[in-house]
C-alpha cells in the first residue's frame, strides 16, 4: 500500500462553499432564510472573510444564495443543484464540519464480493482500489475503501485523482453519481482501520457500504466507510 497524499485538494473556498451547500441541503437553513452576517459566519467557520464571500459568490452563481443590497444573503433554493458532497452524510458529533480527504493508496483488487455488487464479470473486468482518509475541519473520522471499473482508466496514477471522487468522475469518466445507497451496520474491524483511527485493534464501530449509481442508472462505485463514533455521526434529513 503506497501512503502519498493526492495532490489535487480543493481549494479552502470550495471545501466552505460545499459545507454551506450541505448545509442548506440537509435544512439547516430553508428557503428565504437570510444566513448570518458575513463576519460572524466566517468567525463560526474559522475562515478569512474573503474566503467566505468567494464562496457565497459561487453558491450565488449556483443559484442557491440570492444577494440583497442593504440586507444581506438569503437561500434562494435548493432542488436540482450536484453539490460535491451532496451525498457525504458524516458531520461531527456538534453538527457539520468541512470535508476533506486524503488519498492513502491506488491498487489493482479484484475482489469477488464488489464484482458482484458492481453486476460485472470477473472475466471481462478488473477493478481499481482506493484506500482514504476522512477528515472533518481537519480531524480523521473515518477511512474508506472504495472500488470502480478499472476500464475507465487503464494508467491511473495516485497523483491524478483529485480530492473528491465524485468530481474526479464527473471531470474524467464523463458520467456522475445521481443517487446512492447506503447500508449501515457495526462491526469488527480490520487491524488497517483501527491501526489508521487509533482505535483498539478488534474495536466494533460504524460501517457504511455504498453502492453509489451514474446519471446513466449503472452502478459505478462500491464502498466502504469505516468511522469513529466518538467524533462523528451519519446523519440523512429530508425535508
Amino acid at each position: 500500500m503506497t501512503d502519498k497524499k493526492a495532490k489535487k485538494q480543493l481549494p479552502l473556498y470550495i471545501q466552505i462553499g460545499e459545507l454551506l451547500h450541505r448545509e442548506i441541503a440537509a435544512g439547516h437553513w430553508l428557503p428565504g432564510e437570510r444566513l448570518p452576517v458575513e463576519s460572524s459566519l466566517a468567525a463560526t467557520l474559522s475562515v478569512a472573510i474573503g474566503t467566505l464571500r468567494k464562496a457565497l459568490a459561487k453558491l450565488e452563481e449556483d443559484g442557491l444564495l440570492e444577494r440583497r443590497q442593504g440586507s444581506g444573503t438569503y437561500i434562494k433554493r435548493v432542488s436540482g443543484s450536484r453539490a460535491i458532497y451532496q451525498f457525504f452524510h458524516l458531520e461531527l458529533l456538534g453538527g457539520g464540519g468541512v470535508p476533506t480527504a486524503d488519498t492513502l493508496s491506488l491498487e489493482i483488487d479484484n475482489n469477488p464480493y464488489v464484482f458482484e455488487q458492481l453486476k460485472i464479470d470477473e472475466a471481462s473486468e478488473q477493478l481499481w482500489c482506493i484506500h482514504r482518509s476522512r477528515y472533518l475541519n481537519r480531524q480523521l473520522v473515518a477511512v474508506e475503501q472504495i472500488w470502480f471499473r478499472h476500464s475507465h482508466a487503464t494508467s491511473l496514477k495516485l497523483k491524478d485523482l483529485h480530492e473528491s471522487l465524485y468530481l474526479h468522475y464527473r471531470e474524467n469518466f464523463s458520467f456522475w453519481i445521481s443517487r446512492v445507497e447506503d447500508e449501515i451496520d457495526c462491526l469488527e474491524a480490520p487491524d488497517w482501520v483501527t491501526k489508521r483511527l487509533g482505535l483498539k485493534p478488534q474495536q466494533v464501530i460504524p460501517l457504511v457500504q455504498r453502492r453509489s449509481w451514474s446519471n446513466e442508472g449503472k452502478v459505478e462505485e462500491f464502498s466502504l466507510t469505516w468511522y469513529d463514533p466518538s467524533k462523528c455521526r451519519y446523519f440523512a434529513r429530508w425535508h
